[in-house]
């Protein structure tokens, strides 16, 4: 039986560890979490929310391709400064209108991968 969603692994180029550390720290506020010493070695980075809560682990794929319609669907609060607060970082911000009950919008992170933020109506 399931019981929770653990992490969400998106796929990085080689050598983008740097970008993606400012990106995910700076622009989503998550922090870097160290990873065991076999995933270590094969490049790539992981974060988590503060508290753990939400974990994205971006692991080195060669040849790349960025994931340009699979993609997280994360849960943000006040959505507007989210938004204002990725375009602040230069992140793309992409409303969509489509999801009864909620409103969100599209970005992606500097490697292309597409990201979903989403915060449900009250």
């Amino acid at each position: 039986m399931l019981v929770a969603l653990d992490h969400v692994q998106l796929a990085a180029p080689p050598a983008s560890e740097d970008c993606l550390r400012t990106f995910y720290v700076d622009a989503l506020g998550l922090v870097e979490i160290p990873r065991p010493p076999v995933p270590a070695r094969r490049g790539g980075v992981w974060f988590a929310t503060p508290d753990g809560s939400v974990r994205l682990r971006l692991g080195v794929e060669e040849p790349f391709r960025p994931a340009k319609r699979a993609h997280p669907g994360l849960r943000v609060k006040d959505i507007d400064a989210f938004a204002d607060r990725l375009a602040a970082h230069g992140a793309p911000v992409v409303w969509d209108d489509t999801l009864p009950g909620h409103r969100c919008f599209y970005s992606a992170d500097p490697v292309g991968n597409r990201l979903e933020f989403v915060e449900p109506l009250t």
